[in-house]
């Protein structure tokens, strides 16, 4: 049963101080604790259980310990030092806040804010926090890998990105011309379109998505071929899918 404590808009770090005995286990790696609306057991399933059993071993692997706090918002902080409140009462539109993240010990505390948002919003959120995590410390490897396909790209023009955050950098560095050099700008733009390629792999792994189509989006022969060097890199657990011809082979368990 999902847990309804007094909140009084204490912080994120606060609150996952106090609650933290109570963290349930979902895996080795991930706990979490629910104090948004009451979820019935599909909705857990569908929240938690499903998203994590979804990742791929090697990004598990790669994660550190996360517990996952379920909110109903979270409120921005008007203080100089960025920080969100766990609030019951929706906050203004420039207040809001729709996930957030601080570490508490060896864990790092992932809070979603629930209340008026969509389960697809919610997966869509929640694999971006954990691709952050993996390519804010990506290895050599992985590295090397993929910015050489993004730079393979850039030399060849090749349009659109994946994301807005990535399709900025992307613009910035075109404009440059910092593609053919290991620039700060280029490893920028690199790490952060290996975040939004690695966030829609994720995405894709777990649910039934549709890749929007528009004058930024980056054509599907590209797309394609970000997310084979991914899966070659993170292959997906057993009985999963990546693409589409792989669905009859697959064998996800119920």
């Amino acid at each position: 049963m999902s847990a309804q404590p007094d909140l009084s808009k204490l912080s994120l770090t606060q609150f996952a101080e106090r609650f933290r005995g109570e963290m349930i286990p979902l895996s080795s790696q991930f706990s979490y604790f629910c104090a948004s609306v009451p979820m019935s057991e599909e909705e857990l399933k569908e929240y938690l259980e499903e998203p994590v059993a979804a990742l791929p071993p090697s990004i598990a692997e790669a994660l550190p310990k996360i517990a996952i706090f379920l909110v109903p918002y979270l409120e921005k902080s008007d203080s100089a030092e960025p920080s969100e409140f766990i609030a019951v009462e929706r906050p203004p539109d420039n207040r809001s806040s729709l996930n957030s993240q601080v570490r508490l010990g060896n864990e790092t505390v992932l809070a979603f804010a629930l209340k008026g948002q969509e389960v697809a919003e919610y997966h869509y959120r929640f694999y971006n926090r954990l691709a952050t995590l993996i390519g804010e410390n990506w290895t050599e490897e992985v590295e090397s890998a993929y910015s050489r396909l993004v730079r393979e790209e850039l030399n060849g023009e090749v349009h659109g990105e994946v994301d807005e955050a990535s399709w900025r950098l992307k613009q910035s560095i075109r404009r440059g011309k910092a593609a053919k050099k290991d620039s700060k700008a280029f490893r920028e733009y690199a790490r952060q379109s290996f975040i939004d390629t690695l966030t829609l792999y994720l995405h894709g792994i777990c649910c039934d998505i549709d890749v929007e189509t528009g004058p930024r989006q980056l054509a599907s022969r590209y797309l394609r071929r970000r997310l084979q060097v991914i899966r070659g890199l993170y292959p997906p657990p057993k009985g999963y899918a990546v693409f589409p011809e792989e669905l009859k082979n697959a064998d996800r368990p119920d």
